[in-house]
């Protein structure tokens, strides 16, 4: 068992994790550089994914609440706040969220290796 921050959990094989889904991979991409709000997260995917990846309100928090239930992010307190009356959550990558980020981007530049490896054995 390991201790994450709120709870403890058993140790697990990150693998059995992989492949994530594209907005798993970008929520936690976009939290990879620091603390960020739902709404930064919403616009910050749609950016990095070059909109293919919209989020709806209730998508981005059922995943939030998903990937805080599994210990992949929790709340950020430091960059919370209140904003025009209303709390702004913000949430950051836990320490196995960042290793699971770092697992999936090294699998898919597995695939890419492999891709650009097939490309180049068809075109000689």
């Amino acid at each position: 068992m390991i201790w994450l921050g709120s709870r403890w959990t058993k140790m697990m094989n990150i693998q059995t994790k992989l492949p994530l889904t594209e907005p798993t991979f970008f929520i936690l991409l976009v939290l990879a550089s620091g603390p960020q709000h739902g709404y930064a997260i919403m616009k910050e995917t749609a950016a990095l994914s070059d909109g293919r990846i919209r989020l709806s309100t209730s998508t981005l928090y059922e995943a939030i609440k998903r990937l805080l239930d599994l210990g992949w992010i929790e709340r950020s307190p430091a960059a919370s706040g209140i904003e025009r009356g209303r709390e702004r959550k913000a949430y950051k990558l836990t320490d196995l969220g960042r290793r699971i980020l770092n697992a999936e981007t090294a699998r898919l530049q597995s695939l890419v290796s492999l891709a650009k490896q097939a490309e180049i054995g068809v075109s000689q």
